[in-house]
């Protein structure tokens, strides 16, 4: 599926006179036993996880230079992987527990108090993320859980923070923000934009550089979107993007993203 995104990438190119060489992941052989040709520098856009993390991982073992890397893939694909990173490395982020069965699943909850928020581990556009109130409606949530594939058997358990009605997205190209916005809640309590959320222009503030640039000590250059909530401890960090969408930050920001992605591809092929 080639989104508003890839195809505003793909004019932005060629009004750059800049030939793209597209790929489609479903189409695609890679025989691992015999040398392939591939473009010095890919832009990964795959909308699958997991055909994009596999043949991410192909591509840079035939020396692709890769936006985002394998790397990047593995991590911020999932959110307990970049948990731990932010972590580890005293980037704020909100409370989070984690279990893998239904009773201590509750009694981390009754920890984390009430409300609280459960994710899938891999997912995206806000699937699947459920506020738990109480705990009854929690032994029911975790009950249809463990009926479902195993995935969704990790229970990814995070305090609701205390925000306003919205978060913040900022955009990262290269080693630099380029733009942010406020994701202002619609009907729903989630703020995605697939959900109905609506994208107003952001100050990038010193805050959000400050985040960012801490995030590309440990990632590496490349092309996401890092999601900040505003909170009294400051901004907290809860999830990195990395096939990030843009097409309602465009509008609201006045930047051309994909302008600069491409910028920053023709750089790379230069390397």
């Amino acid at each position: 599926m080639i989104r508003w995104e890839e195809k505003s990438i793909i004019q932005a190119a060629k009004e750059k006179n800049i030939n793209l060489q597209l790929m489609d992941a479903k189409e695609f052989i890679f025989d691992l036993d015999e040398p392939n040709s591939f473009p010095h520098v890919v832009l990964q856009r795959c909308v699958s996880y997991f055909r994009n993390l596999h043949s991410t991982a192909i591509l840079e073992s035939f020396g692709s230079k890769v936006v985002n890397s394998f790397y990047v893939n593995w991590i911020t694909g999932n959110k307990l992987f970049t948990t731990l990173l932010l972590k580890k490395n005293k980037i704020k982020t909100p409370k989070t527990m984690l279990s893998f069965e239904m009773d201590s699943a509750l009694k981390a909850l009754d920890k984390l108090g009430y409300p609280s928020v459960i994710k899938p581990i891999i997912g995206s556009w806000g699937r699947l993320v459920a506020l738990i109130k109480d705990r009854d409606s929690a032994k029911a949530l975790l009950e249809d859980r463990m009926h479902m594939f195993p995935l969704y058997q990790v229970f990814y358990l995070q305090e609701l923070v205390k925000r306003p009605p919205r978060d913040i997205r900022c955009f990262v190209i290269g080693d630099r923000v380029v733009a942010a916005i406020y994701r202002i809640s619609g009907s729903d309590w989630r703020t995605n934009t697939a959900l109905g959320g609506k994208a107003v222009n952001c100050p990038i503030t010193k805050e959000l550089e400050e985040i960012a640039s801490e995030i590309v000590k440990l990632l590496g250059e490349g092309f996401y979107g890092i999601d900040c909530m505003e909170s009294k401890e400051g901004l907290l960090v809860h999830e990195v993007n990395n096939t990030t969408e843009f097409r309602n930050t465009v509008p609201a920001t006045g930047i051309n993203i994909p302008g600069l992605v491409v910028d920053y591809l023709k750089k790379l092929a230069k390397c």
